[in-house]
Parts: structure tokens; sequence; C-alpha cells
């Protein structure tokens, strides 16, 4: 625990108040460890059952996490207070942030004029006309486009699916490595996570088993552009994987096609396999821009009427000023073509620097999507010395659970002539940290 900080309180509430304001004012960071049990029900005059419920709560909380014998610390990202992403160092390119190129994102197009409106949208909360082009979006690619609705962005909506699907201490199947705002969002619902190793063709089936025989209750997966990996399922492996779903007909299996106009591969989706329960969750962040914070999801009766039932006892509906604005981008031929071509760049790009970088004896991961996963010996002396040649590329620690270590290269605005540089600083890295690559 941070020496500046000691824990206060006589009662459960109390001691979880304190340990919560810490970790708001910074005085807790993560991964400081808080005292076992005993110590600080000693230091504190209570009982042990008194902080065994304290540290319960904040748990289920988010705010801390248990290692084992590594004892309570305070989550990587504690579900108080606001962390931001680490600013990108002067005079070096980004290629750590995930992001898409802004030459390939359309001009959007919202209405010339709002009029007021009258009373509330809870009665129609999804405009016509943007609602089948979401059917249109999901059929395109096999997903039964029966049952579609919206949410407000991907990880609004699966956190709506899966806090109402879950109790806190449930477990959920996890990408590993995966997407660190989900790997944040779980603990942060109080749910506990099963890593699920992944490839170039996604989740594996015999680490899906294992996940689903160890209790988990839901599955949260990538069909393609898995994000750090890049992995896409092939047509064997979803059929493999559904395979080792139909032995748990209960579990709700979560995809995120979150690069679905861009990823550059076709569409396998477990989705589309007949699954009892399931959902899909697309958005357009990617392709058409980051201000457009709306999700389109598609699932089973079950899944819907609780995410509807969630959504109409808080915010009610998406913004329609912004449904008007996603229809018009949606439908303008322009913003099409750009999309069209944004996707065929993003595939030249990172083909470009996989290419280089095999050549060059580094084995590197991507066949989708805008990544490019690096498994290195020593993380931090890639990340500097790149820092130092000029590059900036994103730690994997930030996306792994127990996966080996790796960094994540973002190839969205490394154009291919420059892939060949970076590939030679990246491999002059390797030989000043003496990094073996492993594999």
């Amino acid at each position: 625990m941070a020496a500046q900080y000691a824990i206060s309180g006589t009662t459960a509430k109390g001691i979880t108040a304190s340990v919560e304001q810490g970790v708001a004012e910074g005085d807790l960071g993560p991964g400081d460890a808080l005292p076992p049990v005993r110590r600080l029900a000693d230091e504190l005059g209570v009982s042990a059952g008194t902080v065994a419920t304290a540290y319960k709560e904040l748990r289920q909380r988010g705010i801390v996490v248990t290692r084992g014998r590594g004892g309570t610390v305070v989550a990587s990202a504690p579900a108080v207070g606001a962390r931001r992403p680490a600013k990108v160092p002067p005079g070096v390119r980004d290629l750590a942030g995930g992001h898409p190129d802004p030459a390939l994102l359309p001009v959007l197009l919202p209405p010339e004029r709002v009029d007021p409106v009258g009373g509330s949208h809870r009665g129609s909360p999804r405009r016509a006309a943007l609602q089948e082009l979401a059917r249109q979006w999901f059929a395109r690619d096999g997903v039964p486009d029966d049952r579609v609705t919206f949410s407000h962005g991907a990880l609004d909506c699966m956190a709506r699916l899966l806090s109402t699907e879950l109790k806190p201490g449930d477990t959920v199947a996890v990408e590993d490595p995966g997407f660190h705002h989900l790997l944040d969002l779980v603990p942060a619902l109080g749910l506990r996570m099963v890593p699920v190793t992944v490839d170039e063709e996604g989740i594996r089936p015999e680490a899906l088993r294992g996940a689903l025989r160890a209790g988990a209750r839901a599955v949260v997966c990538s069909p393609r552009a898995q994000n750090p990996v890049g992995g896409s399922f092939s047509k064997a492996r979803r059929d493999a994987l559904l395979d080792v779903l139909g032995g748990f007909p209960e579990v709700l299996v979560i995809e995120d096609d979150h690069n679905a106009d861009i990823a550059g591969t076709p569409s396998y989706s477990l989705a589309a396999g007949g699954l009892e329960r399931w959902a899909q969750v697309r958005t357009v962040s990617k392709h058409l821009g980051i201000d457009l914070r709306w999700a389109a999801l598609a699932c089973d009766a079950t899944t819907l009427a609780r995410h509807e039932g969630r959504m109409l006892l808080t915010s009610g509906w998406v913004s329609h000023v912004l449904q008007e604005t996603l229809e018009r981008t949606m439908t303008d031929p322009a913003a099409r073509a750009l999309v069209g071509r944004a996707e065929r760049v993003y595939t030249e790009r990172r083909e470009a620097l996989t290419g280089e970088l095999v050549r060059l004896g580094i084995a590197a991961h991507g066949a989708s999507g805008m990544n490019v996963w690096v498994p290195v010996r020593d993380e931090s002396a890639v990340v500097n010395g790149l820092r130092s040649r000029g590059w900036w590329v994103a730690a994997g620690s930030r996306f792994r659970i127990a996966a080996p270590t790796a960094v994540r290269v973002t190839t969205a605005t490394l154009e291919v002539p420059d892939a060949a540089g970076f590939a030679a600083d990246f491999a002059a890295v390797l030989g000043e940290s003496e990094a073996t690559y492993g594999g």
C-alpha cells in the first residue's frame, strides 16, 4: 500500500469509502497493495469479517482485484476517478492509439435544422430509416436481422448486456490478449474474467472449452479485426467454436464486430450459427468518425428484452439528431466510396508492415484490421527504444492477462513507403536491447 495513505473506518462502509477516496484522489494508484485483512483489522480495531466485507464490496465495484498470494491491490483501471491515455511524447509519430486515419473519414452530414421535440422519444426510440439500414448491415454478412436495436457505442452496449445477464461474481470469458477497455470494464461491473487465448484466427476452441467448463456464463469475442492481435475467424474456426458452444446453450455469446466495414476480411460470424443466446454489436467510430457514439445490436429475443428494459430505465434512446446524421452519412455516395477506399488502404498498410517485419526475421500478427501485434521479450525496452527513434507504440501490458509480452503497432496512418523504415528501426531496437523473439 502507498505509505502516504492510511485507510480509516470502523465499519465496512467506512473502510470502503476510505479506500475509494484514496483511489479517486490518486493517493492509492493502480497496483498499490491494500493491507492483509487481519492486519488492517488489528490496525482499525475491527473484526476481520468487517474488513473482508469491505474488500468484497470494493472487488464487486471494480475498485480492487485479488491476486491470490499477491493479495488485494487497486485495479489497473479502478472504477472511480478518471484515467486518461498516456500523452504522446512531442516529436514522435503516434502508432499507439488504435485510431483511424482522419484523411480516410468522411465529412459528417448532420441535419440542417433541428425542430423542437414535444415530449419524449421513449415511444419511438429508433428512427425507422436508420433501423432499416442497420438491418441491411447485419443481413449483408448473414447475421439474423429480425431483432435490431441501438445503443451509445460498443462498450455501453456490452456493459448493459453483461450487467443484465450476470450478477457480481459471475465469470466472463474474454480474449487474451484483448481489448483493453473491455478488460477494464468487466471487473468494474463486479465480474470475474477468465482469459481465452487467441491467434490469427481468433479465439482458440480448446481455450474456449476450458473457460466454459470453468463456469463462464458469457463470452465476449471479435469475429475479425481482433484487437490487438488482428485475428479473423475462418470458416473452419467458426465451425469449431460453434461445436464447442453447442455444449453450453445457456451461455451468452457477444460478438464485437467493431471494424465490420474496414476489417479487410470476410465475416464468419458465430451469430449466424444458430446459437440460442447471442448478440452482435457493431459501431461506426472506426470508419465514419469517433464523434458518432452509436452502436447497432442484433440479438436473440431474451437478450433484446433485457437490453431494452434497462435502456428504457436509463437514457431511453439514442439522440435522434445523431441518428439522422448517421442516416445521411451512411447513405451518402461520397462517404460510402471513401469507406471502401479506407478498407483497401488499411489492408495495404497493415500488410506492408507485417511483410517488412517478417522479411527481417521478426514474426508479427495482423490478419485483419488496423493493428499489428509483435511479441517481444521486453516491452519497455522496445517502447522506449522506438521512442528514441521517433516512433510511439503501445506496450502490450495494457492488453494482456496471461498472454506473453508484446507491443501493438497501429498501422492506420503508417503509409506503405514508411513501413520499411519503421521495421528497420524495430529490428535495430531489438538488437540494441538484446531482446530475443520467442517463436
